[in-house]
This record gives C-alpha cells, sequence and structure tokens, in this order.
C-alpha cells in the first residue's frame, strides 16, 4: 500500500467527494475536506465523519484555497468542487467562476506550493465530448473531438487547456479524468435524477416509467468513480502515457437497466418506453485508465444495483434482499 499522506478533497463533503474521502481514508490516508457545506451527513452515513477534517473554504477565493492546501499539510490534491450541468446553465457567471477561477485557484495552490503538493487528480468530464452523430466509432477515445454542447462541457475543456499549460510551463504534475454519471447511495440531485429513480423508486415499492429505453449510457458506481480519483492521485509519472483520462463503469441501455433491477426485485413495477432522445455520449473507451492508473471497476449492473438497493431499503425500514 502507498505510505501515508494528507489528500485535500476539494468538494469533499458531496457525493462524490465524501466517497473520494472514505475510499482514501480505507487505503491509509489522511483527508481534508475543503467545501462550501460543512454537511457531513454523507461522510457519516458513510462511517468516515470523525476520520476526515472538515474545513470550510470558497473555492473561487485563492487566499482560501492556498491556506488551506498550505495549512493541511496535503501533499495531494483531489479537485471535484464544480457547479453541474444545470446549475451551470442556470447560474452561467457563477458556473465560469466556480468551475475556471476555482480551479485556476487550485493549479495555481500547487504551483506555488510545489515543494508540498506532488499531484494534482481532477474531474474533467465526458460532457467534453461533441454530441454523439460527430463521431464515426461506436467508442470514443481520448484522441477524438473534444467541442462540448454545455456551458459546463465547456469550462471543463477550458480547464483541460489550463491544466496542459500548467502542466507544460510550470511542471504541475495532474491527472485529469472524463467520469461520466454516478450512480450509488446517498446520491444528491441533479439532471440525471431520473437514472437513480430507476433504482431508487422500485426499491422501496413504487412504480416508475421511464423514456429513452433503447438508448445506452453508462452506469458508473460512485466507489468506482472514487477508487479512479485514488489511483489518479497516486500512479506513478512513469506510469502516465498522457495526462486525461477516460473512466466508466458498465455500458447498457436503459431496458437493461431497467431488466436488471426487475431481475433483482421481481416484483419491482418498471415501465420503459423508447420516446425521446438522450443529450449525453457515454461510450467511453477507458483502456488507456485501466493500462496507465490500474483502473478496475469493481461494479457490473447487478451487483451495483443490488447494493445501491440494499442500502436504500434500509433507509426506508424494509427487508434487505435475499
Amino acid at each position: 500500500m502507498t505510505d501515508t499522506e494528507t489528500v485535500l478533497v476539494t468538494g469533499g463533503t458531496g457525493f462524490i467527494g465524501s466517497y473520494v474521502a472514505k475510499d482514501l481514508v480505507d487505503h491509509g490516508h489522511d483527508v481534508v475536506a475543503y467545501d462550501l457545506s460543512t454537511d457531513t451527513d454523507i461522510l457519516e452515513k458513510l462511517g468516515v465523519a470523525d476520520d476526515v477534517e472538515v474545513v470550510r473554504g470558497d473555492l473561487t477565493d485563492s487566499t482560501s484555497v492556498v491556506r488551506a492546501v498550505k495549512e493541511s499539510g496535503a501533499t495531494r490534491i483531489v479537485h471535484l468542487a464544480a457547479l453541474l450541468t444545470s446549475l451551470a446553465r442556470d447560474n452561467p457567471r457563477s458556473a465560469a467562476e466556480v468551475n475556471i477561477l476555482g480551479t485556476n485557484n487550485v493549479f495555481e495552490a500547487a504551483r506555488t506550493l510545489d515543494d508540498q503538493v506532488e499531484r494534482v487528480a481532477w474531474a474533467s468530464s465526458a460532457a467534453v465530448y461533441a454530441p454523439p452523430t460527430n463521431y464515426d466509432n461506436d467508442w470514443v477515445d481520448e484522441e477524438d473531438l473534444v467541442y462540448p454542447d454545455t456551458l459546463y462541457g465547456a469550462t471543463k475543456e477550458y480547464n483541460e487547456h489550463q491544466a496542459k499549460v500548467y502542466f507544460e510551463d510550470y511542471d504541475l504534475s495532474h491527472v485529469g479524468l472524463r467520469p461520466t454519471v454516478a450512480y450509488g447511495p446517498y446520491r444528491e440531485t441533479g439532471g440525471s435524477a431520473f437514472l437513480a429513480n430507476i433504482i431508487e423508486k422500485p426499491a422501496v415499492g413504487e412504480s416508475f416509467s421511464v423514456e429513452y429505453g433503447d438508448q445506452v449510457i453508462d452506469w458508473q458506481h460512485v466507489e468506482d468513480i472514487a477508487q479512479a480519483f485514488r489511483k489518479a492521485a497516486f500512479a506513478p509519472e512513469e506510469d502516465l502515457s498522457q495526462r486525461i483520462y477516460n473512466v466508466r463503469g458498465e455500458v447498457a441501455s436503459i431496458r437493461e437497466a431497467a431488466e436488471t433491477v426487475e431481475k433483482i426485485m421481481p416484483d419491482a413495477d418498471i415501465e420503459v418506453s423508447d420516446e425521446g432522445e438522450l443529450p449525453w455520449t457515454q461510450k467511453l473507451d477507458m483502456t488507456d485508465a485501466q493500462e496507465d492508473l490500474g483502473y478496475d471497476p469493481a461494479y457490473d449492473l447487478e451487483n451495483g444495483f443490488r447494493k445501491y438497493i440494499d442500502v436504500l431499503r434500509e433507509e426506508a425500514g424494509l427487508e434487505a434482499l435475499e
């Protein structure tokens, strides 16, 4: 195992951030969660609230970011904090400030404290890719066209460029990941809530109707995303053939996901239609992440959904699945 280090996680009290914190704690590291929110509810549910130091701070305040990194003694930073797609669309100025300036503040802190910080692992997004009609191949890899059609994706694309400059001009070690949509227990609401509801509604005995049945997306368990960020933070420099990596879970259609829930819970009441069209490119080739980072997803649809359902049922006071 890697020797104990201190890792600062921006957005560390959020959904993905809390799982990243737990994964790091489980692997013997000290974790500081830097976030505007000091709500430790998810950390508590994951059983690591007492093991994670929470520091309240504003990512857009460069002094606050530098102070947090310096005072924590962090040797690695996992930078997750951002305004996601729907929030970015509704608050474009804030999205630019948080996603672009905030990321610049993290890179600047790492550059300024280069004798302390060894690596920044940070969240880009599959949203940097163009709509699916722009690709000839079924699977999209890191060499394919990057041309986002959302403001959120555009901020992430910009961050990939500024990360490249910080690496080339200032020798800042970084690894950016392009995850898709996370699912798992304690997920917060978002633009893809209907995906979670395929699992969450039947888990507690509620019926659910969903469109897009024939469309394929990536089902990425949050624990696998957490694993990916830890490995991005600690992968040896000599193992890195590039600086930006696709990461994903299991690719399956909405209908296949619903059928998986029905297999786990035969009484599930899910109605699936093929109406509508999803805006995402989700079939990501993750060969490079597997080879360079050692990324190895632990969850397929069935075991990921089963674990999620069991947690939901326990919270609702229902019996666990057999």
